[in-house]
């Protein structure tokens, strides 16, 4: 098998309680010949002190220090401190198990024209289930994402574009990479086993994402990408006007619930739904 040199990118900002499992997780991983840059985006916990503790353990782990500027910076900045052939970012709340850098590796040895390679994966934390990820085709891609953050790709094809983009600033900065990363043309695998663990808190990024700013990360996608979507701009339209109608609806059918009218007529009804369901 193929001895090329993987560098695992873990950003980190407010993740010190469960860096040491992502880090261990890396640690126990069956292909040898990786490094892991551990960025400290900023964090006010100890996550340098973490870092240093690998650091004694394994000199295999390095340890990059920056001012609070985000995970898209700090993944670019992890890259520019590494040394390997391969990439894999890994946010510092995650895990991958022990063969996934083995399994990857010799993929991309067996099939060099390979793009990228990533995995199944599960649901750990608040949430424990399979994450029934839609497979790729990169039609699929354009729409929505189907390949989370932790995949394996070479350097030199990510020193062809310019880097995950500092403007994804409420999430997709993953998928935003991919669509700089990939064409239609390009191949990619996914491995038929779960070897990545995606940590669902109470309270997560992507949550967050999906409250407050699900929109204006979709339309930053779509704005950094215009050379992709200038031929779908029909259905950009489209997508405005179906978002706009859908909060909307949201917002009327959430009025009617409250309503009293809604709650008094949902009283009245009852006794003949329990007779439909005796009777039909």
């Amino acid at each position: 098998m193929e001895t090329a040199l993987v560098s695992v990118i873990v950003p980190c900002y407010k993740q010190a309680d469960y860096l040491p499992e992502t880090l261990y997780s890396v640690l126990a991983q069956t292909y040898p010949s990786w490094e892991c840059i551990i960025v400290n985006d900023g964090s006010p916990d100890n996550t340098e002190v973490i870092a240093k503790q690998f650091m004694d353990k394994d000199p295999r782990f390095k340890y990059v220090k920056q001012s609070n500027m985000g995970v898209s910076m700090a993944r670019n900045n992890g890259i520019a401190h590494s040394n390997g052939y391969y990439i894999l970012p890994l946010d510092g709340d995650d895990i991958i198990e022990p063969t996934y850098l083995e399994k990857a590796v010799d993929w991309f040895t067996q099939f060099p024209e390979t793009k990228l390679v990533y995995c199944k994966a599960r649901f750990f934390g608040q949430v424990n289930t399979y994450w029934d990820l839609e497979q790729y085709n990169y039609d699929r891609l354009i729409w929505r994402n189907c390949i989370f953050c932790s995949a394996l790709y070479k350097r030199v094809d990510f020193d062809k574009t310019y880097g995950y983009n500092p403007n994804m600033t409420h999430g997709f900065e993953d998928w935003d990479f991919w669509l700089s990363l990939l064409d239609k043309t390009d191949t990619v695998h996914r491995i038929d086993e779960v070897l990545f663990l995606y940590r669902i808190k109470q309270e997560s990024r992507s949550t967050d994402l999906h409250k407050q700013h699900l929109k204006q990360a979709y339309l930053q996608v779509f704005n950094n990408h215009r050379e992709i979507y200038e031929p779908f701009c029909d259905r950009l339209f489209l997508f405005e006007d179906l978002y706009e109608r859908n909060n909307n609806l949201k917002s009327e059918l959430q009025g009617l619930r409250a309503s009293r009218a809604y709650r008094l007529g949902k009283s009245l009804i009852r006794p003949f739904s329990f007779l439909k369901s005796k009777l039909f």
